[in-house]
């Protein structure tokens, strides 16, 4: 799981802006280590605006993490699971896609009563 450190939000900032054209559409994919640290940094966001161990958020193959105000989950599945790719992910932290169309769409699975993050996002905009 990753770290629910606050974050400082100019280092947010760059990693979300170095992904930023391939976000868009208007470049190429970005290096593993700049994709890793764009999803890290944002969901360790999302845990600190959402604190709590009600929900875990899945972004294979980078991070994983536990946020939302609620029953914490301590073993086997969690009742409460937010999964998706990174792109979506990042879509999502960005305000470029939003939460219904996402899990309307399938490009998010959410479990769980209370697997909605709606309220949360976006963690920033482009």
């Amino acid at each position: 799981m990753a770290s629910s450190r606050s974050v400082d939000p100019a280092e947010l900032r760059a990693a979300i802006t170095a992904i930023s054209p391939w976000l868009s559409g208007s470049g190429p994919e970005p290096a593993r280590t700049e994709l890793a640290a764009a999803v890290r940094l944002s969901l360790r966001t999302l845990a600190a605006d959402a604190p709590g161990k009600s929900v875990e958020v899945r972004v294979p193959p980078f991070a994983a993490v536990q946020c939302v105000e609620g029953l914490r989950h301590t073993r086997g599945t969690p009742p409460n699971v937010v999964e998706t790719d990174p792109r979506t992910w990042l879509e999502l932290a960005t305000g470029l896609l939003g939460w219904a169309d996402a899990v309307g769409s399938g490009r998010v699975t959410a479990s769980g009563s209370r697997a909605d993050l709606a309220h949360w996002l976006p963690l920033v905009r482009l």
